[in-house]
């Protein structure tokens, strides 16, 4: 698992990789089962995470238990409750392996020593962090701006693997719309 992350780092900083062997040294390996929960709501957010295979599904719960997915992260991807992990705050979200996962971990402390300690790991998560938020800052405009259809067919033109391996009603939570209206909009595509 170690090896794939290996690779990440060095297309992130190309030949500025001093101190490369360390870093991933701290990173922990962790499976997970389907529907196994890595985070829940209340919890601190302790670990940032790096996804080598399998989907995280990230959510929230409201009063009346109804489940509004965030986002779904995919391999070679990073995951932390950014509020939770930085301020050791409560949680608003859940963590979810929507598939058989395996991921990487490093705990807070050692990843906060590590970002002082080696300058070009501080940035690559600087980098990771503004990708995370431009990517959610677009989801959410074009989402806000179309409606169940557009965002459908928005969602087959940019994450086709997820129709795959994703359950309906994990689709459904992701586009805002109930599983039975998002059977109904597949019927029209």
């Amino acid at each position: 698992m170690h090896e794939v992350l290996e690779k990440h780092i060095r297309a992130k900083l190309g030949t500025d990789t001093e101190g490369l062997e360390e870093v991933i040294s701290y990173f922990q390996p962790l499976e997970l089962k389907r529907n196994e929960y890595l985070l829940r709501e209340g919890e601190l957010c302790r670990s940032c995470y790096f996804i080598v295979s399998g989907v995280i599904q990230v959510f929230t719960i409201d009063a009346v238990g109804n489940e509004t997915t965030r986002d779904f992260i995919l391999e070679e991807h990073w995951l932390m409750e950014i509020n939770s992990f930085l301020q050791q705050i409560p949680s608003k979200e859940f963590f979810r392996a929507a598939e058989a996962s395996q991921v990487l971990f490093i705990n807070r402390d050692h990843f906060m020593e590590l970002s002082v300690r080696f300058p070009q790991f501080e940035k690559m998560y600087r980098q990771i962090l503004e990708l995370s938020y431009a990517n959610s800052v677009y989801r959410i405009n074009s989402f806000v701006s179309m409606d169940a259809l557009e965002r459908l067919r928005w969602m087959m033109d940019h994450q086709p693997k997820l129709f795959t391996r994703l359950s309906s009603k994990m689709i459904a939570s992701y586009l805002g719309i109930s599983p039975e209206t998002y059977t109904r909009l597949k019927g029209k595509l």
